[in-house]
Formats: C-alpha cells, structure tokens, sequence
C-alpha cells in the first residue's frame, strides 16, 4: 500500500506538471489561443483526471490502510488540488511514519 500511495501521488504531480506545460504552451505562447488549436490540453488533461481520481481512490484505501485520522485523510484528499501538494504530503507522512503499516490487531499470536 505505501507503494502504491507514493505512486500515485507522484505521478498525480507528474500529470500536473503536464497539463501546466500544455496550458502555458495553448495561452501564452500560441500568438491567438482562440483559434481553437487545443495542443496538448485534452490529452494532458486526460491523463492528469485519471490520476487525479486514482489519487483520490488510492488515498481513501490508505486511510483506511493506515487509520489515519479524519483530519489527515482530509488533509490527504484536499492534497490533490494545488499543484504538487500531493508529493508533499507523502514527503510529511512518510517522515512522520504515517505510510508505516500499523500494528495489526488480527494478526494471530504464534503458537507455543
């Protein structure tokens, strides 16, 4: 699960990053971006919605993974809007042993 988490919200950054670079290229760049010529948008738009959801899945699994607090679930999901925030948070709950697993309680004691 901690893979997976960091995954995501890596590559939720990642497809930010490319839908910025598109939209820059679409409204400064092009001399008249009301021409219609689209670029890059759609796709990297795409392809940053998807990530955005998955984002969005993956956190909600590891809440619960983890047990995570109501706030830092919040804290997590709300991640996904600013641009790059989500790499930031998996940098903070991983230093604060947030991704670590917890201790399971269903775990069986070993036999004697």
């Amino acid at each position: 699960m901690r893979n997976a988490f960091r995954t995501v919200a890596l590559l939720e950054a990642v497809t930010w990053a490319a839908l910025l670079v598109a939209m820059f290229f679409k409204w400064i760049v092009q001399d008249d971006p009301h021409t219609g010529i689209e670029g890059g948008v759609p796709y990297a738009g795409m392809v940053h919605g998807v990530a955005f959801m998955a984002y969005g899945v993956v956190t909600i699994v590891a809440w619960v993974h983890f047990r995570w607090s109501p706030k830092a679930g919040l804290v997590a999901l709300a991640c996904a809007i600013p641009p790059f925030a989500t790499v930031v948070f998996e940098r903070a709950a991983d230093r604060r042993g947030m991704l670590d697993s917890p201790a399971s309680a269903e775990a069986p004691s070993p036999v004697r």
